[in-house]
């Protein structure tokens, strides 16, 4: 048996980012850049006025106001100055035009009197040398503005907008193939045996397509297989486009466990079947031959442990396909509200809700913790971690924690 450490490193081990594709940066968003972005001009191109007002020189603006200016031409955004302004002289100016050469300050129109069509006086003086963004200031030509690797988040895309950079190659979103099995599992078509007790909701189905969305992949969804192997298999073959299969269900050792089987006979190069965990424990991961080597992570059927496992392995997996370099979710110390008793010597990750102090909040657990008790993960913030060798957990015990919606990201496993 693994542990959860080392599975998921053994699953990382064999899981490659998927090949940049060019996209128009509009389709871009969170997708990761599959290069880097060099710039072409400055940022900005030229000096030009952070303010509405007028551009004078500095040193006309020494001592006590009021100052008056003549307004020698006026330049709107988009337009470009045509003289250059000297002693004694004005040009007036809106945001982000280029300010004329001469001109070193800009002063706000607040500030001012405008006393005809051609002059100008400065009542207030705070802004000399001031108001004036300098050509380049935020970007050189030849830098580069993004590198290789970088998250396609908003202020991304603008960088990119912003230095003409309208199509890029990125990472494509990976398609994750899932698949339920097992006879008692029904789907929206079966509502009344489900609401009648004789079948039970494909839960599973849902909560691992949102899963997976939500990391950035796409769905393609085979059903719930039923309990014989010729199902099972014609499903798992229509994986073929799929970058990765996730099942649920069928991975313990019962007798109507067929994925074992299927599995074996679509060669699968098995890397580890169990993890030392709980909840979780069943959980395959190897790669299946016969459909190109597509790496496969089975999943337990019950809806924690598929929740549990989806964030502890097929979550990294995911990320790291989709070209990100910090692939886990980073720990965060939280300190026990209740005594926490445990059974057997496993890895548990508990399900927990965070009160009181952001940085270093108090866990309460959300109730029974069996691994079909889906209102667990309902009313979790967080996985709290006790490891094998602490059976107890006294009030105010320290462990380290997994927040389920913490956007930092770490490298290395670090659980």
């Amino acid at each position: 048996m693994q542990t959860p450490n080392s599975a998921a490193n053994e699953i990382l081990a064999n899981i490659s980012p998927l090949q940049p594709e060019r996209v128009p940066i509009s389709r871009a968003l969170g997708l990761v850049l599959g290069e880097d972005v060099v710039s072409p001009v400055n940022l900005p191109h030229w000096d030009n006025s952070a303010m509405d007002g007028y551009a004078v020189r500095a040193e006309d603006v020494q001592g006590a106001p009021p100052h008056e200016f003549e307004i020698i031409e006026e330049i709107p955004a988009g337009a470009f100055p045509t003289k250059q302004v000297g002693p004694g002289q004005s040009a007036r100016i809106f945001t982000g035009a280029p300010t004329p050469s001469g001109a070193d300050t800009v002063i706000r129109q607040e500030d001012t009197t405008r006393l005809d069509e051609t002059h100008v006086r400065v009542d207030d003086t705070r802004d000399a040398g001031r108001n004036v963004r300098k050509k380049a200031e935020d970007v050189q030509q030849g830098d580069t503005v993004l590198h290789q690797g970088t998250p396609l988040e908003a202020a991304a895309l603008g960088m990119l907008a912003s230095v003409a950079c309208f199509d890029v190659a990125a990472h494509r979103r990976p398609v994750v193939a899932i698949l339920g099995s097992g006879d008692e599992i029904a789907g929206e078509d079966e509502r009344d045996a489900i609401l009648s007790g004789q079948k039970i909701a494909s839960s599973n189905t849902y909560t691992l397509a949102a899963l997976i969305e939500r990391t950035g992949a796409e769905v393609l969804n085979l059903g719930v297989a039923k309990d014989d192997p010729d199902d099972l298999r014609a499903r798992m073959l229509h994986a073929a486009p799929a970058d990765l299969i996730v099942t649920t269900a069928g991975i313990s050792v019962g007798e109507h466990d067929f994925l074992h089987q299927v599995l074996d006979d679509l060669h699968l190069d098995k890397k580890f079947w169990r993890i030392r965990m709980r909840p979780g424990a069943p959980v395959g991961f190897g790669l299946v031959g016969d459909l190109n080597a597509t790496p496969w992570i089975g999943l337990p059927g019950n809806p924690v442990s598929t929740m549990v496992t989806f964030e502890l392995f097929v979550r990294p997996a995911i990320r790291k396909m989709l070209g990100h370099t910090k692939v886990f979710r980073a720990v965060t110390t939280v300190v026990a509200a209740e005594p926490i008793t445990l059974g057997a010597p496993l890895r548990h990750f508990l399900r927990v809700k965070l009160t009181g102090d952001p940085s270093r909040p108090d866990a309460h657990l959300t109730g029974p913790q069996g691994s079909g008790i889906l209102s667990s993960m309902l009313y979790a913030d967080a996985l709290a971690i006790v490891s094998e060798d602490q059976s107890e957990v006294h009030v105010g015990g320290e462990l380290q924690a997994i927040v389920l919606d913490d956007h930092r990201h770490v490298e290395s496993c670090p659980w």
